[in-house]
């Protein structure tokens, strides 16, 4: 006899189970299939009795667990910051010394952290240290300091200061004054602007000593340059003077301190053909060595006091005794020298011109020293005859020279041109 169960709620029906005794399934089955049985008399799919799996297997889960920390989509890890700036330093060669210490830096953080770009590190650091070994050589032989200076004399001076003596060029105005950051060099058998003859540096410190210093040293210094590359003043045409390229008060502060002497037309608008330059290079023996004679005594000619004799006739006194000893240094300089048949007799004519030209000047000391005005002009006078006077010509013609006597008008500053106080300043 069975004891049935004490009464209480009943408990909830599968609903993929049989319907309980006396109940049928509502609704239609699929496939005629009775409710909760799958074809085959197999179990729905995924389900089997409980601690059994398919053939025979313990039971288990039916699908693989991962394990903590991993996932099936491999997540791709960091690159170093430190790897890309040793590369990027090492590229440009900048701070290689920078670049190498990131570089080795970067490598111990990529092993302890397992971050990427190891490859990027070991790069930067090889091209680092050539960078350092390379700027430890260019320190080594001087080479970093000569491209800092043809830095600023590029940047300061520009192509006017490349020119080099004997050059010709095209100014980028229409004249030679005024301010310029370039020159073009052109042939000097054809047209153009300015032909070089010389330079020399200025000493001075960090300050600027103004245009009108550097115009003042122009003037000291290109007129004695001028005579050593045109030898032959006679030959420079009256439309030729001397013009200079000078510092600013901004290239001064980068160092510059080069002038540089030119000639140029005293035409703005007008332009020099052929090259002016008479010197050892296009000149013989003979007509050097008279020329050098000539240009000593007229260097000391220009020297003369600009007052009147009588209102400064000690200042004459000093000149005249200054041009006494000029002239028997260069009579012995020229009767020592051997001339051609053809200048022999002309250039000895010069030389006695010169002696008597001597003596009229050491008597004009004399009358300087005595205070007499008009015995001074006297002497004066006749020592002057023999400047530029017939023996000259005649000497000059024999070995081949220019014969035509320059004019000098008032105030000029030798040549054929008026004083020149031109400049280009760059």
């Amino acid at each position: 006899m069975s004891i049935p169960p004490p009464p209480g709620p009943s408990p909830a029906p599968d609903p993929y189970g049989p319907p309980p005794q006396g109940q049928q399934p509502q609704g239609p089955q699929p496939y005629g299939q009775p409710y909760g049985q799958h074809p085959y008399g197999q179990h729905r799919y995924g389900q089997q009795p409980y601690g059994q799996q398919p053939f025979g297997q313990p039971y288990g889960p039916p699908y693989r667990t991962w394990g903590q920390g991993y996932s099936p989509y491999a997540r791709p890890s960091s690159v170093n910051g430190l790897a890309v700036a040793s590369l990027v330093l090492g590229v440009l060669c900048c701070f290689p010394a920078v670049g190498l210490v990131l570089g080795v830096i970067a490598l111990v953080q990529i092993r302890k952290k397992g971050q990427s770009g190891k490859g990027l590190a070991i790069a930067g650091s090889v091209l680092s240290s050539l960078g350092l070994a390379l700027w430890v050589l260019v320190l080594a032989t001087g080479g970093l300091s000569d491209a800092w200076e043809g830095f600023k004399k590029g940047a300061t001076q520009g192509t006017a200061f490349s020119a080099v003596k004997g050059q010709c060029f095209d100014a980028p105005g229409e004249s030679l004054e005024g301010l310029t950051y370039d020159v073009d060099e052109v042939p000097c058998a054809g047209a153009h602007d300015g032909e070089v003859f010389g330079e020399f540096r200025m000493a001075g410190g960090s300050a600027f000593p103004g245009d009108g210093a550097v115009s003042d040293a122009a003037d000291d210094k290109c007129y004695p340059l001028r005579d050593t590359y045109a030898m032959d003043t006679w030959a420079l045409p009256k439309n030729v003077d001397v013009y200079y390229f000078g510092p600013t008060r901004q290239s001064w502060r980068l160092g510059d301190r080069e002038v540089t002497c030119i000639f140029g037309n005293t035409d703005g608008k007008a332009t020099l053909t052929g090259s002016l330059r008479a010197d050892e290079t296009t000149l013989d023996t003979y007509q050097i060595s008279l020329l050098k004679s000539l240009n000593a005594l007229d260097a000391v000619l220009w020297e003369e006091p600009e007052d009147y004799p009588e209102d400064d006739l000690s200042g004459y006194r000093d000149w005249s005794r200054d041009l006494h000893d000029s002239l028997g240094d260069q009579i012995r300089a020229l009767g020592a020298h051997s001339w051609p048949a053809k200048a022999d007799k002309q250039v000895a004519a010069l030389v006695k011109d010169m002696r008597q030209a001597r003596g009229e000047w050491a008597k004009a000391v004399t009358a300087a020293d005595d205070a007499d005005v008009d015995a001074f002009y006297t002497h004066y006078d006749k020592g002057y005859e023999y400047v530029d006077g017939p023996s000259t010509v005649t000497a000059r013609k024999a070995l081949g020279l220019a014969t035509k006597r320059p004019t000098y008008d008032e105030g000029s500053g030798g040549g054929g041109g008026d004083s020149g106080d031109g400049e280009l300043n760059v």
